[in-house]
């Protein structure tokens, strides 16, 4: 099996989150809206995700964890991280497979060895957060589908799965 560079990854899927960021819109309620009251909204949802690609990115390239989470805008953290993401010389990821990488989980310390870290913890949260924001945009009325969320898929104009057998 072949395996992708962090970096790589993230930027991909960073791209597919500024084009649906694009789509969505930045207005207030937009911003501010949620798929229930006790979970974040969609700004911070994209901040979540954003965050996630540099939490992973850097304690595995042995970097203090970068924050642009002060970005005017949520297009600017992501352009910021995403430049910043690619500017790291890929044989900072070269260190050995056991090297512990620590994070805080909600409440939670971690320290899991760097592909476990990656694999198992970065990433779902990564495509959680990323995929809240994409089904808090859908539920907010946002004109996207599942090709803006990954990039490959495409459907037909006006094609509803409202009836039809999900492929």
């Amino acid at each position: 099996m072949m395996n992708s560079h962090p970096v790589t990854i993230f930027c991909r899927s960073l791209a597919q989150l500024a084009a649906m960021l694009d789509k969505t819109g930045t207005a207030p309620q937009m911003l501010a809206a949620r798929l229930h009251p006790d979970m974040l909204p969609f700004a911070q949802q994209v901040r979540a995700a954003v965050s996630f690609s540099l939490r992973g990115c850097c304690p595995l390239a042995g970097l203090a964890v970068a924050d642009f989470s002060a970005a005017a805008s949520l297009q600017e953290q992501i352009a910021h991280t995403m430049r910043y993401l690619k500017d790291i010389p890929p044989e900072r990821f070269d260190g050995p497979p056991d090297r512990l990488c620590r994070d805080r989980a909600g409440f939670a310390d971690l320290a899991l060895p760097a592909d476990e870290y990656l694999n198992l913890y970065i990433v779902p949260n990564f495509y959680f957060h990323f995929g809240m924001a994409y089904a808090i945009a859908r539920s907010a009325g946002a004109a996207i589908g599942k090709g803006d969320f990954d990039g490959y898929h495409a459907y037909a104009p006006g094609f509803s799965f409202e009836g039809s057998a999900a492929p």
